[in-house]
């Protein structure tokens, strides 16, 4: 293994004004640092049999549960969600070489070593396991920070095997001026998959970046509401405050000891207010002699809600290891899957950074239990959340991840000392799609498909939304059974940047009389179909970029 920290100038990027920084060396980096660029797009197919809920939903809508490679995934997602995710929370393999249970928390599942064995070559045979997870979760992370918001932030379970390289990889790809915190989560006393180890952690990390300065999570708020008024007088409840404060070094005035209530404050400290403010507050009443003490009357009409921090130390109401495990037996009955995390320590991370309408997304889905906790928010709060989970090993998502988006949706019981408990459903739904073959390899594409594949490869952004469920419908009666005029007012895809997008069939020719037939542009067009007859000079002329289109589109 050759890990190594280097101090290098970026040249190819500009994350703030930062130019200079340390940065990870490892075997195979130089294979995989450019490699999500080079993924190509696949498609996603829907499975109707194993979603939930939903007919024909679009991509860009709805919940979703992927089965395949995250890489290839996360790749195909980009037409339909780039730039649009709000939170991504992932639980990655924290690569401890434990391959004794059902999700291996290694990197030597078949299809990442084959992935290696592609992507990096004959070094493969080279890599220490460190080598390997930083060669699979470089470019996963590069599409991650594609798919988030500008204001979007990233939650990264991971313990202490890979949490300093981690650290480097996100400085890397997020910047280090977008680190946010890392928060602790503590499992208890658990000793899970720590076999022969003389040190047992209790603790996980939750390591926090944003997208941009844009991206933050909520403050703590406390709400004026849960505040106690327990005293009254004349004026109406109120609660007390000390108002003495330490009178050393540089918090020392002199001129702030003297008395009220015919006290002055105790030794080595001060008021926190001045003479003229006492003497006011005083003839309003608004001290009160308590255990000796002098204090400020607070009432409930004139208290705020008051904001701070989040500590770095996760609340015990978060969960641990052992409930996760007892929750997910609840739900599906004796399973092998060992290492979920609670709900409710995601629905608090979420809860940090997310709002009811925002996409929340996990590509290392593993047992479901975001999605779980996006239809539990949703049900909570009557919002509209949506997740993707993209799963890689098929089993764990037709057996474990459907089964419990499924039976929370759904309700289910469970029998303990007690008797039979009843759990009602969130009543969500979910597409189930699988990853396809590579998106220009079919025969034959749907409109829909293509429009939203090309929006995206030409202004980088994918398409509206309402454009989207507006081509699904106008889909659903065939485009190949359009007469020419439905066909030519289609074209138009919308615009990014003042460029216009237009998408004709791979049997229309170009021509000034087939422009005047399309839906006006004020601006430069870019215009993909079979062939034109139109010159370069012309098309300059015209502001037209023309696209070959050899695509027969259904």
């Amino acid at each position: 293994m050759s890990l190594i920290v280097k101090s290098t100038i970026d040249k190819n990027r500009s994350l703030g004004d930062r130019t200079y920084m340390p940065t990870l060396n490892w075997i195979g980096k130089e294979a995989v640092i450019n490699h999500h660029d080079e993924v190509p797009i696949h498609t996603l197919t829907h499975d109707p049999d194993r979603s939930l809920g939903v007919e024909n939903e679009p991509l860009g809508t709805g919940n979703l549960l992927i089965e395949g490679d995250n890489l290839i995934a996360l790749k195909a997602l980009l037409p339909y969600y780039a730039g649009k995710v709000k939170c991504i929370f992932i639980d990655p393999p924290y690569n401890t070489g434990n391959e004794d249970w059902m999700y291996s928390d290694s990197v030597n599942n078949p299809t990442i070593q084959k992935w290696l064995g592609k992507t990096v070559g004959k070094l493969t045979e080279d890599l220490s396991r460190h080598d390997k997870w930083l060669c699979m979760m470089y470019p996963r992370l590069c599409l991650l920070h594609q798919l988030l918001r500008e204001d979007g932030v990233i939650f990264i379970s991971i313990d202490d095997n890979e949490q300093h390289h981690l650290r480097m990889l996100m400085d890397e790809i997020f910047g280090e001026n977008n680190f946010v915190g890392t928060f602790l989560w503590k499992k208890k006393g658990t000793s899970t998959n720590t076999k022969g180890a003389t040190v047992s952690p209790i603790a996980d990390y939750q390591v926090c970046y944003r997208k941009s300065s844009l991206g933050s999570i909520t403050p703590r708020v406390t709400l004026r509401e849960t505040r106690k008024y327990p005293y009254q007088d004349e004026q109406g409840n109120y609660r007390m405050e000390i108002i003495e404060k330490k009178n050393t070094g540089s918090s020392e005035r002199k001129t702030m000891r003297f008395q009220i209530l015919g006290q002055y404050p105790r030794e080595g400290k001060r008021w926190q207010v001045g003479k003229d403010t006492a003497r006011k507050l005083e003839a309003n009443n608004r001290f009160i002699i308590h255990n000796g003490l002098v204090k400020k009357k607070i009432y409930d009409f004139e208290d705020k809600d008051t904001t701070s921090a989040h500590p770095t130390y996760l609340p015990e109401s978060c969960g641990s290891s052992e409930s996760a495990e007892k929750d997910l037996t609840n739900i599906l009955g004796d399973n092998e899957f060992e290492t979920s995390k609670p709900i409710e320590l995601v629905s608090y991370l979420l809860k940090l950074s997310s709002n009811s309408n925002d996409i929340i997304l996990d590509s290392f889905a593993g047992s479901g239990t975001t999605g779980h906790a996006v239809l539990e928010l949703n049900q909570e709060d009557s919002g509209n959340r949506q997740f993707i989970l993209v799963e890689l090993e098929s089993k764990i998502a037709r057996e474990v991840t459907s089964v419990r988006l499924q039976r929370a949706s759904e309700g289910y019981t469970y029998e303990q000392k007690g008797g039979i408990q009843h759990v009602f459903g969130t009543e969500g739904t979910f597409s189930y799609y699988h990853v396809g073959e590579t998106f220009l390899e079919k025969e034959e594409i749907p409109f829909n498909e293509m429009a939203q594949y090309l929006f995206f490869k030409e202004t980088g952004t994918p398409m509206a939304v309402h454009t989207v469920l507006s081509l699904v419908e106008e889909d659903s009666s065939s485009y190949g059974s359009c007469n020419t005029d439905e066909r030519y007012q289609r074209a138009f895809l919308g615009s990014a940047d003042g460029v216009g997008v237009y998408l004709l069939n791979s049997d229309d020719i170009l021509t000034e009389e087939l422009i005047d037939r399309l839906p006006s542009h004020d601006g430069s067009k870019i215009i993909h179909c079979g062939g034109t007859q139109l010159t370069e000079a012309t098309l300059k002329q015209l502001g037209i970029t023309f696209r070959q289109m050899p695509y027969n589109l259904v």
